[in-house]
């Protein structure tokens, strides 16, 4: 598949809805690899089925708190340069490139990398919505290693960073990202087709634009976007999503902190919502709870949604006074392993509630 600028419109929306309010501003990404396509250069979209088994991957992103993406806006070289330097240690070129994760920005990054090196993108990735930690990917989860990696800002600096496990490889490259300014631009997972096939959560980047384009189609038919969504999910890997609050955001705490944006969202309730949900973040949304009742929980989809817009909204972008809608959406099967679980699961980011899915939830 030949992205166009409406699909890339399109896939930015659907990004920003599995990134669960975190990945990172879409909007710079989509801006990033539309300026590709006014150029006449192409992004190709490959099926991971496509995929030879020697073939080598190598993912490509944005790490650091979305926040600073606000202000650090990227110039698009920063993660090909990474790229570049990881193939240099490798000694081998990459035949293709993939996104880590599907939210935000991070779902845009590969399509600039892609296009400027004419090399296919991947239509998976290895979280099937954003987490904040890098060794939160289905890639490790069933054993590729994240290491090494490069790690690269704007002025052409660049750390390689071979690491024991995938969790020391966060932690060190997180302390970079920090001393280059908050984010920075990385390619790590270095694997082969059949490592890809086998680990990644497959057909993301196509789930986003489908998503992107339900929710446009419902608003020129002047349908509820929300209802079309929740129709049209079933359909899909995320095979049950429901809205489970609505209201006005009455207060937002967020700050930098550990080179995550961390922080919650109060929201007071209307219509057939009473008393008030809290969000708790940490780049993305982790758990949802109603008079202390929760609501949703990680790894499934806390989506926060403009009520009269239907457009997702990121952590960066929550404002007092906002109308919103909150639905929570099932993840894949291969997110709710045991093994998924003990990586990205509740007590991951040290939550003591237990995974329950939102389909069981009350």
């Amino acid at each position: 598949m030949k992205l166009n600028s409406q699909q890339l419109s399109d896939l930015a929306i659907g990004a920003a809805f599995l990134g669960t309010g975190g990945g990172g501003n879409p909007y710079v990404g989509r801006l990033m690899a539309q300026q590709c396509l006014d150029e006449g250069l192409e992004i190709e979209i490959i099926d991971p089925s496509a995929l030879d088994d020697d073939m080598l991957i190598i993912p490509t992103a944005m790490m650091g708190a979305p926040t600073v993406l606000v202000e650090k806006i990227p110039n698009g070289e920063e993660a090909i340069f990474s790229l570049k330097r990881l193939e240099k240690h490798l000694g081998r070129k990459a035949q293709a490139t993939m996104p880590i994760e599907i939210g935000g920005i991070n779902s845009t990054i590969p399509l600039v990398v892609g296009a400027r090196l004419g090399l296919p993108i991947v239509d998976a990735d290895g979280m099937g919505r954003a987490f904040p930690f890098l060794e939160m990917e289905t890639f490790g989860v069933y054993g590729v290693s994240g290491s090494p990696m490069a790690v690269s800002n704007e002025y052409g600096d660049c750390a390689v960073i071979q690491a024991v496990d995938n969790r020391q490889m966060e932690w060190l490259s997180r302390a970079v990202a920090i001393r280059m300014g908050g984010c920075a631009y990385i390619a790590e997972y270095a694997m082969s087709g059949a490592d890809v096939k086998r680990t990644a959560v497959p057909n993301t980047l196509s789930l986003a634009i489908r998503i992107g384009e339900v929710l446009r189609r419902a608003r020129a038919a002047h349908e509820n976007p929300i209802d079309a969504l929740l129709t049209f999910l079933p359909s899909t890997l995320y095979r049950y999503g429901r809205t489970i609050f609505a209201g006005k955001i009455v207060d937002v705490l967020r700050e930098t902190k550990n080179g995550f944006s961390v922080g919650r969202v109060r929201i007071d309730g209307f219509g057939p919502f009473s008393a008030s949900m809290e969000i708790e973040i940490q780049n993305e949304n982790l758990i949802a709870r109603v008079n202390g009742e929760v609501k949703a929980i990680v790894p499934d989809l806390i989506c926060i949604m403009n009520t009269e817009t239907a457009e997702p909204i990121t952590s960066e972008e929550l404002r007092y006074g906002q109308r919103v809608t909150v639905v929570a959406v099932s993840v894949p099967e291969i997110m709710r392993t045991p093994e998924a679980l003990e990586v990205f699961g509740p007590t991951c980011f040290g939550l003591s509630k237990p995974f329950v899915s939102i389909e069981h939830m009350g």
